[in-house]
Formats: C-alpha cells, sequence, structure tokens
C-alpha cells in the first residue's frame, strides 16, 4: 500500500529524515523513538506537508512525493497532527462535514459510521471544538480524517497528555478502526508499550534513521534502548 524508498526532508536545510526506506501493508505499523527522532516530520511529509529533498514515497502503486496536500488528501491518506489538529470555532459536526468534503460516500452515512465509533461525540455534535477536552478533540481530528474515506490513518503522538482513561479508549479504538474498516495505520507513540500491543510490526527511529523494523511482538527491549539511546 505504501512504501518509502530513499526519503530525506527536514526544515531550513538541516535533514531531519536521512535516506529512510520501509513500507506499510494493510496492517497497524507503529512509529517510535524519542523527542527529535524525526517521527512528526516523517509524517508531515507522507501527508504532503513537507517536502522532500531526495527519494520518493508512493502509495497505492502511485507517486505522490511533490502532489498538494489535498490531493494526497483525496486519495486516502488522512493525517491526525499532534496538536489538537480542529477547528475550534466549528462545531463537532461541521469539523466532521469538512473531512467528508473529498470523499466520494454520502457525509450522513459516514457521520454516522464516526458517531458508531466515538459514542461520546454523539451528544456533542452541535458544541464547538474549541471548548472540548483533550481527549474529545483527538475523537474529532481522528474521525474528521476517516471522513476523508481513508485508507491510510496517520496518527501523530495521538494519544500525548492524555488522561489514563483515554489513552486506553484511544488505543481500543485503533485497533477497532483498522480491523472494522480495513484502514492501514500508521502511528507515531512515545508510549511504545501501548503502541506495541495494538501493532503488528514497528520501526524504531533514532536522529532520522531506522534502527530496526520488526514484527511488534519481537521488538526487544534491548532495541528499544538502543534507539531512544538509555
Amino acid at each position: 500500500m505504501f512504501e518509502a524508498s530513499g526519503v530525506w526532508t527536514g526544515y531550513d536545510e538541516i535533514d531531519v529524515i536521512k535516506g529512510l526506506d520501509f513500507s506499510v501493508g494493510e496492517e497497524v505499523f507503529a512509529i517510535l523513538g524519542a523527542n527529535g527522532a524525526g517521527k512528526t516530520t516523517l509524517l508531515s511529509a507522507i501527508a504532503g506537508l513537507l517536502p522532500l529533498t531526495g527519494g520518493e514515497i508512493r502509495f497505492g502503486g502511485e507517486t505522490i512525493s511533490g502532489i498538494p496536500p489535498w490531493r494526497i488528501a483525496a486519495l486516502g491518506i488522512g493525517l491526525v497532527p499532534q496538536e489538537r489538529g480542529v477547528f475550534p470555532d466549528l462545531t463537532v459536526l461541521d469539523n466532521l462535514r469538512v473531512g467528508g468534503l473529498v470523499a466520494k460516500q454520502a457525509r450522513g452515512d459516514r457521520i454516522d459510521e464516526i458517531m458508531e465509533l466515538f459514542p461520546a461525540l454523539a451528544g456533542l455534535r452541535n458544541q464547538r471544538a474549541g471548548t472540548l477536552s483533550g481527549g474529545e478533540t483527538k475523537m474529532v481530528a481522528a474521525g474528521r480524517a476517516l471522513m476523508q474515506d481513508a485508507k491510510l490513518l496517520l496518527l501523530d503522538e495521538p494519544t500525548a497528555g492524555l488522561s489514563p482513561l483515554y489513552v486506553e479508549n484511544f488505543f481500543d479504538r485503533i485497533r477497532q478502526i483498522h480491523e472494522t474498516k480495513q484502514v492501514a495505520i500508521i502511528i507515531t507513540e512515545q508510549n511504545a508499550t501501548k503502541a506495541l500491543e495494538v501493532a503488528d510490526r514497528a520501526m524504531v527511529l533514532s536522529l532520522g534513521e531506522a534502527m530496526t523494523i520488526t514484527d511488534a511482538k519481537d521488538l526487544t527491549t534491548d532495541q528499544l534502548r538502543k534507539g531512544y539511546k538509555i
């Protein structure tokens, strides 16, 4: 489904991602690493928000590096950013409708599916997104990405700053989204233990380079320590 070949990218002529090669199939793929490893930079490049300085990104057999972010979204890649990622002055319902603008399926049907997936949003549909809690905001951001008819969901530190209750709930939803919606997921996480519980495979990223790529169940503590440099 997704391939990154020799990918280089960064900011102001400073390379953050350095010659990265990996692929993702119909799976949950975790990207683990310390702060500054390049996780957010990588997802931004996949979503088209950051240009590549080298290499190529392919999705569904099509080269997508260099095309506008809205076209990448229309192809079926949905990004849930680390920050709030919602339109604070719009209601929950209107945030979801914005996500549905590039989808082929009727927005009403898709909204019903999102409300089933995140029942807590049903009673908040007319509330402005800027007034929601952190956990509720993450649900809206994820729901809006799914409204795009996403085939690949990019989740950037989705549980950062959330209470333990929301963390557990959100990881349950990640696996449910993958299994019931047939959506592939790339998730970056500081919480390696929880990410490995839901992931099929994992990549440990260190200073923009892949230290290891393996089945999640086979990732060792030593490999994590090496990647996190602890």
